[in-house]
């Protein structure tokens, strides 16, 4: 590889990439991956969007959006670990397209119910949880599974390409879903979604993945289960990391939740703002993303996820405030784009830094730390919501995400003049 350029031979059964920042798409695998999930999730977040706004268009209430939301990330904080220890003892290839199977026949029941009109917010919220539960084995091994299609060397690019697509249909996805909901409703979305899901189906399939020995182990399964979080506490750069990521998901993320409320109430403009909103923020996602993806370079990582955690931090007080649509559009893109890239980052930070027997395990604390502590955010966040309201109870959360940045940056500050000082200490005695 030089700069920005780089070659396969034909005979590696690779397709040559000139760009470094598009460098795991020369892995046939990564390609399919990467189709069949733009497809998919574009499906995913116009099921999403729809969920939500079904949720208040049946209740009208924040305290239930806050309970939907728990719905679906309760079972990570509980299985996510279970998904992790799954996908280190047994095929990940095989794990992906069960779990990519399961969630798609939830969506056709969940288009079921929805369009025969015997949908109710129980049952809205039940197949929310049933979603959560395949998701909790889904994205643990998902994230392990990266490694096996594109190598270790390629694998923080992948990372990065693959947020990309993420928000990339975080973009698409509620921008559809917003116009889909005005003109035939919600059980459409969750159907289209369905019908999304075998494009991802068919590229695994399609995919030829070398058979991975998995050894024996020796320990009992609970400290199997164990190991992967003992190791994360252990590494500091990644208990750090996790920690700071752990609160913006706590605290920071549940804009999301907020948006019907922000869409309807604060700025007025309805389903199909809603979807422009959510879009917005993909947006910034997708730059963010794609930025991270050009670097060839992963030294200072821990700098980077301070100054894009404090911006986010930032935005996210600036959007409670704004009652402006195109301004809370603008904040809610800088938020998206910090966001993502503090992801991004703290990803590849784990990774970088797991051996592969532990792989699925840590990154089941991973996605614990980072979408399993969502759901007690969202019902903390629709309780005092209730209570304070919606912009009031988000500037909150706000402030204290930015104060917890703040404090990971001086951290990564005395950890740096530390590194300086002992280089030149280790420099007068060369002397």
């Amino acid at each position: 590889m030089n700069g920005d350029r780089a070659a396969v031979s034909a005979g590696s059964g690779q397709t040559v990439v000139s760009n470094a920042r598009f460098r795991a798409l020369k892995h046939r695998n990564f390609q399919l991956f990467i189709v069949g999930q733009l497809v998919s999730l574009i499906g995913t977040w116009m099921q999403t969007t729809a969920q939500l706004w079904l949720v208040y268009d049946l209740t009208h209430s924040a305290a239930l959006l806050g309970i939907f939301g728990f719905a679906n990330q309760i079972p990570m904080l509980v299985l996510a670990s279970v998904g992790g220890y799954v996908g280190d003892r047994y095929s990940r290839h095989r794990g992906v397209i069960a779990t990519q199977t399961i969630s798609m026949a939830l969506a056709f029941v969940l288009a079921g119910l929805t369009l025969t009109h015997h949908i109710q917010v129980w049952s809205l919220i039940t197949i929310t949880l049933l979603v959560g539960i395949v998701n909790a084995f889904d994205v643990p091994i998902r994230q392990a599974f990266f490694v096996e299609m594109v190598g270790k060397e390629d694998l923080p690019n992948a990372i990065a390409l693959n947020s990309s697509i993420f928000n990339g249909a975080r973009v698409v996805g509620p921008a559809i879903a917003g116009f889909a909901i005005a003109w035939v409703g919600e059980g459409m979305c969750f159907f289209l979604n369905g019908l999304s899901f075998l494009a991802v189906i068919l590229a695994l399939v399609a995919m030829r993945i070398q058979p991975v020995e998995r050894k024996p182990s020796t320990e009992s399964p609970l400290q199997n289960l164990l190991e992967g979080f003992r190791f994360a506490m252990r590494d500091r750069p990644i208990r750090s990391a996790l920690l700071l990521l752990s609160m913006l998901s706590l605290l920071g993320l549940q804009y999301s939740v907020f948006m019907p409320i922000f869409a309807n109430d604060i700025l007025h403009v309805g389903a199909r703002g809603l979807g422009l909103l959510m879009s917005a923020a993909g947006v910034g996602a997708v730059l963010g993303a794609l930025q991270f993806a050009a670097r060839t370079n992963y030294k200072g990582l821990a700098k980077w996820i301070a100054a894009m955690s404090v911006v986010c931090a930032i935005g996210l007080i600036g959007f409670s405030q704004s009652h402006v649509f195109w301004i809370s559009c603008a904040v809610l893109f800088v938020v998206g784009f910090a966001a993502t890239s503090q992801m991004a980052a703290t990803n590849t930070t784990v990774q970088n830094r797991v051996p592969d027997e532990l792989r699925g395990r840590v990154m089941a604390v991973y996605a614990t730390m980072f979408m399993g502590v969502q759901p007690i955010g969202a019902l903390f966040a629709g309780g005092i919501a209730k209570r304070y309201g919606a912009p009031a109870t988000l500037a909150t959360f706000g402030t204290f995400c930015l104060a917890g940045s703040l404090l990971f940056a001086a951290w990564v500050v005395m950890r740096l003049r530390a590194a300086q000082e002992t280089a030149h200490v280790q420099a007068e005695l060369r002397r």
